[in-house]
């Protein structure tokens, strides 16, 4: 079936698509919700805002740290992306989600009602799946269902309830190549940790599941991932060319620390 990709730039995310791929599904386009007063964004739905770049969300749903480098995922895939504001709070914090038009799960809702329509009227075709990365939250699964269900869509989450050290052991083995961009964990070190890749950081994180019970893929918020390279980058893949590390706690049992991403290009492979 064709497929639409929230992508966050996440490994799961990105994985997921990998896996929707293998499966012989075909991904159409790629979305993202992004918080209010970030960078200007232009897409083809005409959806912008401008500001400065909030790189940090308190969100359930959303990843927001890397989000200024998100829009060269279109160039290196090759296809649209869609980009909408989140408006809407966390309001309906419940696992049996029921529509709220205040919380934002609406902003999803919406974003990927207009792209389902505007793509299916120019291309002349249906758009029937929806691909996400959760692979723990029930909270998340259960939203992007719900949101699937309201459009006649159907939710594709090939990660869902996988042993997250052999998910995590695929993703390095299938040259899916993401580094570490917020850490937020005992165990975890900004200054040393952040811009790990996983296959760096791999037995660091194998280490302290065996020690502390951390999860591997990071489901409880041990860290957050971005994708700089994977096999569905056509021709070129993501460069950092100059960061910044934002200390955002200084909790003395996890500091919690993210990299602000200044500089980067795409480069051919």
């Amino acid at each position: 079936m064709k497929v639409i990709a929230l992508v966050s730039g996440g490994k799961d995310s990105v994985f997921n698509m990998m896996e929707c791929v293998k499966n012989g599904h075909e991904i159409v386009a790629l979305v993202n919700l992004r918080p209010p007063n970030s960078q200007s964004i232009q897409n083809e739905s005409n959806m912008e805002s401008n500001g400065e770049v909030i790189n940090e969300l308190d969100s359930y749903m959303y990843q927001s740290v890397g989000n200024e480098m998100l829009d060269l995922y279109a160039e290196a895939m090759e296809l649209p992306m869609y980009r909408a504001v989140i408006h809407g709070k966390v309001i309906n914090t419940d696992l049996d989600y029921e529509p709220n038009d205040a919380d934002e799960v609406e902003d999803l809702y919406k974003l990927l009602k207009n792209v389902k329509t505007e793509l299916e009227e120019k291309n002349k075709c249906v758009i029937e799946g929806v691909s996400s990365g959760a692979i723990l939250s029930t909270y998340q699964k259960n939203r992007v269902e719900n949101i699937c269900k309201r459009l006649n869509m159907t939710s594709l989450a090939y990660l869902w309830a996988r042993n997250q050290s052999e998910l995590l052991n695929e993703m390095i083995e299938s040259d899916l190549n993401a580094i570490l961009i917020k850490v937020a964990c005992y165990g975890l070190e900004p200054e040393k940790h952040l811009g790990k890749t996983l296959k760096e950081i791999q037995p660091h994180l194998l280490k302290l599941e065996k020690e502390f019970g951390a999860n591997v893929c990071g489901e409880g918020g041990e860290y957050e991932s971005f994708t700089l390279d994977c096999p569905l980058f056509k021709k070129r893949k993501i460069v950092i060319d100059e960061y910044e590390l934002k200390i955002h706690s200084n909790d003395a049992f996890a500091k919690v620390g993210y990299l602000i991403f200044k500089k980067f290009h795409l480069e051919n492979k």
